[in-house]
């Protein structure tokens, strides 16, 4: 394992600087897989990276570029069963991978955490799961990674609202499929 001290102006330089080593060290040497993310009318987005971190971790990076269709704010963000974006609905790329029947939206191998787009409409996310293994995102009928309109609320509806209803249960409320990538 490499470890690099640096000394910059800030947190946040330090922390992108060692995420940048970190992308660019081993990780991606266990194999991984990439998508272009595309808004409705068929323009690029953005990307995003999956790459193998070991026997059952894999390491997500999503970059948006600027997409005026995303509102500054949170956006649900998740991996869907099917490998294709045929728009402008993107219903193509089907349910959230790992979907089993009367499985809670946030236990889904597919689900992954919000999305911030900021004022510019750009966001930057990384993080590391156990739940999208690379089997599962490069099997026979691939993946599509997706970026609804709205927040995700992972089906969490405090009892004082009331019971959730079956659309917060089976997708978190998240809204349209906004920006679309088939993972290659």
């Amino acid at each position: 394992m490499r470890r690099l001290t640096v000394a910059l102006g800030g947190v946040v330089g330090t922390a992108v600087l060692a995420l940048s080593v970190a992308l660019s060290g081993p990780v991606e040497s266990a194999g991984g897989a990439t998508a272009v993310l595309k808004d409705s009318t068929g323009r690029d987005a953005g990307y995003v990276r999956i790459a193998g971190a070991g026997r059952s971790r894999v390491v997500v990076q999503a970059v948006v570029t600027g997409a005026s269709s995303l509102a500054p704010g949170f956006h649900g963000f998740h991996i869907h069963a099917t490998g294709s974006c045929i728009g402008p609905s993107f219903a193509s790329a089907g349910g959230h991978l790992g979907h089993a029947e009367g499985q809670l939206h946030d236990d889904h191998a597919g689900d992954m955490p919000s999305l911030l787009v900021k004022a510019d409409h750009t966001a930057l996310l990384t993080f590391e799961t156990d739940r999208a293994l690379l089997d599962r995102v490069l099997d026979a009928d691939g993946a599509a990674v997706i970026v609804h309109a709205g927040a995700d609320n992972f089906a969490n509806i405090p009892a004082r609202y009331g019971t959730p209803d079956a659309t917060t249960l089976a997708t978190g409320d998240a809204g349209s499929r906004a920006l679309c990538g088939e993972l290659r």
